[in-house]
């Protein structure tokens, strides 16, 4: 069960080109199946996000980039960081998951949310709806994908989807995982207890225990064993080999989003670093160590700065990996 994700966020690198990027997404890929990691990830939007770079830069298709992965790497899971619901009919959706597992030979994961960013639905042409709406269509998404890849062939006729004796075949080759991502309280955390085999969390460190807290309250209403589900933290990481570099790693993604490092006050360059699991590897380590405290089993986490420097994926993984023990 994973419990230790890398995560690749963008596409964007230092004097890259966009088939250099592909080279280096693949050699973060191998680095990582190399490391400690039980999956790589990738995220599933056509634009890139605000802070992380402009919504024009490179910003591949996922489980094209996933099946891509899948030939290159050996032992790491492969799946989305999270796939939005809203982009695909979720019949469709299991018939791609169990293809990328069977090409990869049993190393597919399912990663899925309630889909967030209205650019992309508005530009692209997808209906975006209601908060509620598409909370909605991700349980009814839910009670079709999870059935075809079990090898089931389900009948639906629900308020968005339907579906006749939907079949999957070849069915995976694997018992895919299911991961449900977010924070929701109420709805998110609900559905992971209910559907789940992992969590993954997106907010502040404050907001971690009250969410874990919240995630035992929905199994134990369900009456679901909560030690069954793997609950990780999504965050990022800046790791160098000395605090120096880290910081100059740092300060060269911050520039690339228009912000001077050198120019700005202690307190700012604190906060600045605070944004990461920051520093050298055994601060690196002691963070993450001590972070398990909040009661999460993993983490995925992302090298937005730097990952895409030879020996940095590396370097986290084993880091990550002594620190999970």
């Amino acid at each position: 069960m994973t419990v230790l994700g890398y995560q690749i966020p963008n596409f964007t690198y230092p004097e890259f080109e966009a088939v250099q990027t592909f080279e280096s997404v693949i050699a973060q890929a191998q680095e990582a199946d190399g490391a400690g990691f039980d999956a790589v990830t990738v995220m599933d939007h056509f634009y890139q996000l605000a802070g992380l770079g402009d919504p024009d830069q490179v910003m591949f298709e996922c489980y094209g980039v996933l099946a891509a992965l899948s030939q290159h790497t050996s032992t790491v899971r492969l799946g989305a960081m999270v796939t939005g619901n809203t982009y695909r009919n979720p019949a469709h959706l299991a018939k791609i998951v169990a293809t990328l597992d069977v090409m990869s030979g049993g190393r597919a994961m399912l990663n899925i949310g309630a889909g967030w960013f209205e650019r992309e639905h508005v530009d692209y042409g997808y209906e975006f709806g209601t908060f509620g709406e598409r909370f909605r269509k991700l349980e009814e998404a839910l009670q079709i994908i999870i059935p075809m890849l079990r090898d089931e062939r389900p009948s639906t006729e629900g308020e968005f989807y339907v579906t006749n004796a939907a079949m999957n075949n070849p069915a995976p080759v694997s018992r895919v995982p299911v991961m449900i991502g977010g924070s929701g309280e109420n709805k998110t955390l609900r559905m992971v207890a209910q559907y789940g085999d992992l969590g993954n969390l997106t907010c502040s460190k404050g907001e971690v225990p009250r969410k874990v807290d919240a995630l035992a309250e929905h199994c134990a209403r369900l009456e679901r064993d909560r030690s069954e589900i793997k609950l990780s933290w999504l965050r990022r990481a800046c790791i160098a080999p000395t605090m120096e570099q880290a910081r100059e790693e740092l300060a060269g993604f911050l520039s690339r989003q228009g912000l001077d490092y050198a120019a700005m006050s202690d307190d700012e360059r604190a906060a600045a670093e605070a944004g990461f699991v920051f520093g050298d590897p055994d601060t690196v380590g002691e963070t993450l160590r001590n972070d398990l405290d909040l009661g999460i089993d993993g983490y995925v986490l992302s090298l937005v700065a730097n990952g895409h420097i030879p020996g940095r994926v590396t370097l986290l993984g084993n880091t990550a990996a002594a620190a999970l023990g």
